[in-house]
């Protein structure tokens, strides 16, 4: 027990000096209270320990930000977990939007942030790559691919084959994409978009009726739909870039050694 105490007060240290992350967030400024640290601690500790046991240096890691279950999903956020970055043990890259703008960026952060921003239920996701593709997502991270696959206009259902906007779990994907490919055969959004179509990349369906369209376009910053079909649009059905997707996708290639979810009980 005292070396557990010992670790989570380290997580804790390590949340509290490191820089506040508000990209993603609701944006209210209210401050989580004591239960809702130690959940996040406690899960972040046990995804740790996940990793570890992995023996992996990249996996990936989703989380239950938001209910997704009317959609028939259940994780709603991915990125990548980096062993020994040099921000500490273990470090997460992803991508979010700016505090509800249409605006991303691309941020490094620790276990401790990646479980307190906005978590509807306190469990994780984590795939372990098999090692073909465990190699060449370590390869791709440490050149200049990553950020010349992002795109900075965020849309929350931003369609999977289209390069006018981009949603976090697209990001994972195409840099995905671009690992998976042949060595020199991805190195912009259309080409990892031209590679995902090729091998029947399939997209989760999001459902927003007419009335929430409408109301999605009034009051949120980072719902965008001039990237889908009028077709789309008239059945109230949206193709997109799903937690799930992206796990259903890589398994059907034969690319994961492991998947197991972290929960707290």
């Amino acid at each position: 027990m005292d070396t557990i105490r010992l670790m989570l007060a380290a997580l804790f240290l390590a949340l509290a000096i490191s820089e506040p992350v508000y990209a993603g967030r609701s944006c209210h400024e209210v401050k989580p209270d004591a239960a809702t640290v130690q959940k996040a601690l406690q899960l972040a500790l046990r995804t740790r320990e996940a990793l570890d046991a992995t023996g992996a240096e990249v996996a990936l890691v989703g989380r239950v930000g938001r209910d997704m279950s009317k959609q028939g999903l259940r994780y709603s956020h991915m990125a990548f977990a980096l062993r020994d970055h040099p921000k500490g043990r273990w470090h997460l890259t992803h991508m979010l939007n700016q505090c509800g703008t249409a605006e991303s960026a691309l941020y490094d952060e620790g276990l401790g942030n990646f479980f307190l921003d906005d978590v509807f239920v306190f469990e994780a996701i984590v795939v372990t790559p098999a090692p073909a593709l465990h190699a060449r997502l370590l390869a791709v991270a440490a050149t200049p691919l990553p950020l010349a696959l992002h795109e900075r206009s965020y849309s929350l259902i931003a369609h999977p084959y289209s390069t006018r906007h981009q949603n976090s779990n697209q990001w994972v994907l195409e840099q995905l994409a671009a690992a998976m490919a042949a060595p020199g055969e991805v190195f912009t959004r259309t080409q990892a978009q031209r590679w995902l179509r090729a091998r029947d990349y399939a997209p989760s369906e999001i459902r927003i009726a007419p009335f929430e369209r409408i109301g999605a376009r009034l009051f949120a910053a980072n719902v965008y739909f001039d990237d889908h079909s009028n077709d789309e649009m008239q059945a109230g059905r949206y193709q997109a870039v799903t937690v799930e997707s992206v796990i259903r996708f890589v398994e059907r290639a034969g690319a994961v050694a492991q998947r197991q979810v972290v929960k707290l009980p």
